[in-house]
């Protein structure tokens, strides 16, 4: 019997761009040994890392996180995408500078992981799916917890119909904290000049879930949501500390049953905050803040929205006899751990977006199908359409589409 050839395993070279907080958390995830998730045909390397400020700065974060024997270190982002070894560039800068530094490594000829959200407004996002497309590049939104397997498992379950016509979808994305104590006034959280407030942070996550659901499973051609919506103001600084989204799709998304109500127009209630919270009790256990309701019964999505570990189904009863309308007969706990180093609870799941995007490399693809262009875009213009009904205007220097145009560091 002739021997069954090796699996070829893609390498990929990545260049994170920004050094702060989110570019640690990413890079710790995708240094991690790939076996330990299961991956056995992608895998990566940080092969450059760049600071706005300083080389130091770049080579002190190489050296924290273990890179040293294959990154070198630069003081600027033009250097970075303009290292040959680099396959993808992942920016990792605030909200307000995606457009720039994604415009930045697209020109240099580089396919970009762009942090979330992916740009300030619709008009950058749409200029940023021009060049690639122009230029033949791979671009991607890296909302992280739309790879997660426990996502791609409740979109599959949803699909086949085990909770009926969806009716309705519900996700909060909130922090729960005393936003004067911790950010004061100049963080980026709350910070306008860096296109700071609840929506673009922590809204995305939310919308995100309404989206996957209401939009991503649409028959095609999908249709976008007309939007309603309410925002609370952080007095300090104008942003938005609190707010509602309420959208109406005009058709639900296409299930596999034929369950009454398939078709109909359905709605999404999307809401975030950072004085409110989704978590209080700080473990993931108090209430769910997704719920999927359908005519047979709900899924419900627990643990943080940004990074979920559990969901359950929930058959629905009939009011006169107490028995299931559909064919869920009893609550089901279905529980998907994080693995890997990186925290108490195991890796932190940004490896999966990861994979996605050397798979997509490896393939020759443009966009991911998991969340493409269209849907990235339908996202931002949403956002633009819940500032502009509250009057939240950000700096024209971090709205504009020129480039370039030079920002702070």
């Amino acid at each position: 019997m002739a021997a069954t050839p090796a699996t070829t395993v893609h390498t990929t070279r990545w260049g994170i761009l920004a050094t702060g907080w989110m570019a640690s958390v990413f890079t710790k995830d995708l240094l991690g040994d790939p076996a330990v998730r299961g991956v056995t045909d992608v895998r990566h390397e940080v092969v450059a890392v760049a600071s706005s400020t300083s080389a130091a700065r770049a080579q002190k974060f190489i050296d924290d996180h273990g890179a040293t024997a294959t990154a070198t270190a630069y003081g600027s982002y033009e250097d970075l995408v303009n290292d040959p070894r680099v396959d993808v560039v992942y920016v990792a800068t605030p909200h307000s500078h995606h457009y720039q530094n994604a415009m930045l490594a697209l020109t240099a000829g580089k396919p970009v992981l762009v942090e979330k959200a992916f740009t300030t407004n619709a008009a950058q996002a749409r200029k940023l799916v021009e060049m690639a497309r122009a230029k033949n590049l791979f671009l991607m939104e890296a909302l992280w917890t739309r790879y997660f397997p426990l996502a791609d498992e409740v979109r599959r379950t949803v699909a086949a119909g085990t909770i009926g016509a969806v009716q309705r979808v519900t996700a909060d994305s909130s922090f729960g904290e005393n936003a004067e104590e911790k950010w004061g006034t100049e963080n980026r959280i709350i910070n306008l000049d860096l296109a700071g407030g609840a929506l673009l942070d922590l809204g995305v996550y939310a919308l995100a879930w309404v989206f996957q659901i209401l939009y991503h499973l649409q028959p095609v051609p999908r249709r976008p949501p007309t939007v309603a919506s309410s925002v609370i103001k952080y007095p300090a600084t104008g942003a938005d500390e609190q707010t509602a989204v309420l959208l109406t799709f005009p058709v639900g998304p296409a299930v596999a049953s034929s369950s009454e109500g398939q078709g109909n127009a359905t709605q999404g209630i999307a809401t975030c905050g950072i004085r409110a919270g989704m978590d209080p009790d700080r473990k993931g256990t108090v209430g769910a803040p997704i719920r999927i309701q359908g005519t047979h019964g709900e899924l419900q999505v627990f643990g943080p929205t940004f990074r979920p570990t559990t969901y359950r189904l929930v058959p629905k009863l009939d009011t006169l006899t107490g028995k299931p309308v559909g064919p869920l007969t009893e609550v089901k706990d279905i529980e998907h751990a994080i693995p890997g180093p990186g925290t108490e609870n195991g890796g932190h799941g940004m490896y999966w977006e990861a994979d996605e995007v050397a798979r997509c490399l490896r393939d020759g693809k443009l966009q991911s199908a998991t969340m493409d262009w269209e849907e990235t875009i339908v996202i931002m213009d949403v956002m633009d359409t819940v500032r502009k009904q509250n009057g939240i205007v950000y700096p024209e220097s971090i709205e504009t589409t020129n480039y370039p145009v030079k920002l702070p560091s």
